[in-house]
């Protein structure tokens, strides 16, 4: 599996280590309330990060835990996805998804993270563009987005919620 680095980061696959941390991370209402709208307990993560080291298994890419290359601090994920969800209009491209705890927001790792990981699908993934999903609310991730190239293309529903679809297209 694939390990990837930024000047501050380093992207390594989920494994089950990051259990700890990532049980820290979806169990803090500050970092959740844009994603889930509430935080997460331990079967709910322990579940997540299972479903993360299968999507690597299964379609050969997934989420990356983005650590501190000094000091090794757990930031949060980035990754490619194909979660299958069940969303009005549909998917039809690899989904991308980023999170970062509450302590590292607003130091742009979120965007090193991301243009790494976009790097690396627009050189390995054959696809013409990749796609991700906003709530309307969530002023940050919009920032983000439309700062490594996605726009908005439709209006959806996700799990009763309201969302921003948003595409990317592939940098060759």
């Amino acid at each position: 599996m694939t390990v990837l680095t930024t000047p501050r980061l380093t992207l390594s696959p989920v494994t089950a280590e990051d259990f700890d941390d990532q049980l820290a991370l979806w169990g803090d209402a500050d970092f959740t309330r844009f994603v889930m709208g509430r935080s997460l307990g331990p079967e709910e993560v322990w579940t997540r990060t299972l479903r993360d080291i299968g999507h690597w298994a299964v379609v050969g890419y997934g989420n990356w835990s983005m650590r501190m290359t000094d000091g090794g601090a757990y930031v949060g994920s980035v990754g490619v996805l194909d979660y299958r969800r069940e969303l009005d209009p549909p998917f039809d491209a690899p989904e991308l998804g980023w999170g970062i705890g509450t302590p590292f927001q607003g130091q742009g790792l979120a965007r090193e993270g991301l243009e790494a990981v976009l790097a690396w699908a627009d050189g390995h993934l054959p696809v013409p563009r990749t796609v991700c999903m906003i709530g309307p609310d969530n002023a940050p991730s919009f920032k983000l987005a439309e700062r490594v190239g996605y726009r908005p293309y439709a209006q959806g529903r996700y799990r009763g919620e309201d969302i921003v679809l948003l595409e990317r297209p592939r940098i060759a």
